[in-house]
């Protein structure tokens, strides 16, 4: 959004800068004062005018009530010579006629020039050099105007552009704040129209989402619910049936027992979610290894650094077991390691369990937290699982606020990482 934003922004200001920048620049040329070689040569047909009156005879005399513009000299007027304005008088000379001797000469930089044109051997014209009018204030000027220009298009264009993406900004920012269980927060209908109309239309989204995943809920649970009467039913006609078709029968019950059960159970965690409070992850980590070694799995713990988060403890003790008893029952082995890694805030708990079996085909990785999800198509029930540990897992680490990993090693088996924020360092 803020890359929105700021092309839309960049977009308005160069169309401002550029269509005023262009006037102002047409303005200015038309505007300018003439150049120097344009005024040189209508000063240089003055001088030499001015060369034949005196020549002829007529000077200062002949207006006595005037000031003299010039004065008869032998020898040029003192001072530097200005190289540039002599080059540029004597070119525009040479296109009148024959071009006079001159030079022009100054005191100082910062004083006005004397012109000397030799009117024979004897006789040096001297003349005040006038400056050629230069905007001296135009260069500054026009610097301060597309200043100004530039910042008041910048301001016109965020102003426009923080108006255009408001209502983007605002599903940015319900996006960012949907909840575990995917409900949208209620956002107030006021502001501008375009801001009505997409509060009102993210409403009435998150009313639905709500509606359907209540529906959901509740048609789960009601049938995890309503399964227990006939399987009781169904175990107690079991117990009468011969041995040998006593066992396979128990055997499907059992599993439809589990599946219920872990049915119940993820819809449970999604309504409920359990209150998050302060506790030693590594400690809850031993505690689950330590649980499973003592029921004959083979669960190896490598390291527990001392960390604390904020989680509901039931809940994430039952998705570490979920975890490490998958890689125990299905991966020959579980090695389990916790870790302090750098993050945001305080850092992050990494728990990485891993283990030695033969992985998942990389095509289904992307499915192994769907409900019921088996790698086996034929769902054989060589281990027995209802298919929805690593669901509950999930929905459980994902309202603590963390996030579960699970990718193939390179050197066989699978690699099962679950990162939690750190809310406060381990003390004793």
């Amino acid at each position: 959004m803020n890359t929105l934003r700021a092309r839309i922004i960049l977009l308005l200001a160069v169309a401002i800068i550029a269509v005023v920048g262009i006037a102002s620049f047409v303005a200015l040329l038309l505007l300018r004062e003439p150049s120097p070689a344009r005024t040189v040569e209508p000063f240089a047909r003055h001088i030499r005018l001015i060369a034949d009156l005196v020549e002829n005879g007529i000077g200062p005399a002949d207006n006595p009530g005037r000031a003299a513009d010039f004065e008869l000299h032998p020898n040029p007027a003192p001072g530097e010579r200005d190289p540039r304005g002599t080059e540029l008088l004597e070119d525009a000379m040479h296109v009148g006629g024959p071009a006079l001797p001159l030079v022009i000469t100054r005191q100082s930089p910062d004083m006005p020039g004397t012109l000397s044109v030799q009117i024979d051997p004897r006789r040096w014209l001297w003349l005040k050099m006038p400056d050629l009018p230069i905007p001296q204030g135009v260069p500054l000027a026009f610097a301060g105007w597309m200043l100004l220009l530039v910042l008041g298009a910048i301001g016109i264009a965020a102003v426009a552009a923080d108006r255009a993406v408001r209502p983007l900004a605002l599903l940015e920012g319900t996006i960012g704040r949907i909840g575990p269980d995917g409900a949208l927060p209620e956002l107030p209908e006021t502001g501008t129209a375009e801001m009505k109309t997409a509060a009102r239309a993210l409403n009435r989204l998150s009313a639905r989402l709500r509606a359907a995943m209540e529906s959901r809920m509740r048609l789960v649970a009601a049938a995890g619910h309503d399964l227990r009467t006939p399987m009781t039913r169904m175990r107690l006609r079991a117990e009468f049936l011969p041995d040998e078709e006593r066992e396979a029968w128990l055997r499907d019950l059992d599993e439809l027992d589990r599946i219920a059960d872990s049915a119940i159970r993820l819809v449970r965690e999604e309504v409920e979610g359990g209150d998050a409070e302060p506790l030693r992850l590594d400690r809850l980590v031993e505690t689950v290894c330590a649980e499973l070694a003592e029921q004959s799995l083979p669960v190896t713990l490598l390291r527990a650094a001392p960390v604390s988060v904020k989680a509901g403890p039931l809940a994430l003790k039952r998705a570490l077991r979920n975890l490490v008893i998958n890689a125990a029952t299905h991966g020959r082995g579980a090695e389990v390691a916790l870790d302090v890694a750098p993050g945001e805030g305080m850092g992050e708990a990494r728990i990485v369990i891993t283990d030695h079996g033969p992985g998942i085909p990389p095509e289904l990785l992307a499915r192994v937290f769907e409900p019921f999800f088996r790698v086996d198509p034929a769902r054989r029930q060589t281990v027995p699982g209802a298919g929805l540990g690593l669901a509950i897992a999930k929905e459980i680490v994902d309202r603590s606020g963390g996030r579960i990993e699970i990718a193939n090693r390179p050197a066989g088996g699978l690699v099962q990482t679950v990162t939690l924020p750190v809310k406060d360092a381990a003390v004793g």
